[in-house]
């Protein structure tokens, strides 16, 4: 079985405090291991303006996580990441070798 590499863009909610916005991400993380994606690094943008207002709110912190899973994982990470709290916006897309 042959592993691809995906990165996960995760924007999360300014409104939180800091402590908060990491276990946001380190529950993305142990989300992406769960299913057995290994991750490679973790690049933390800092916040940004959004391109539009999303739930009120003007500015978010941008999140790159890249990995490396089954085709499977994705998916499986994608139904869970949609209704954690304080996660506004998720993208996860398969990087080209």
């Amino acid at each position: 079985m042959t592993m691809n590499k995906y990165e996960l863009a995760v924007v999360v909610s300014a409104k939180i405090e800091d402590d908060e916005r990491a276990q946001v991400i380190e529950r993305v993380k142990a989300l992406v291991e769960r299913f057995g994606g290994q991750i490679s690094d973790v690049d933390e943008w800092g916040k940004k303006k959004l391109a539009y207002e999303i739930q009120k709110m003007r500015e978010a912190y941008y999140y790159f996580i890249h990995f490396e899973a089954d085709a499977t994982v994705p998916g499986e990470i994608e139904q869970r990441i949609r209704i954690m709290d304080n996660v506004i916006r998720y993208l996860c897309v398969k990087q080209e070798a």
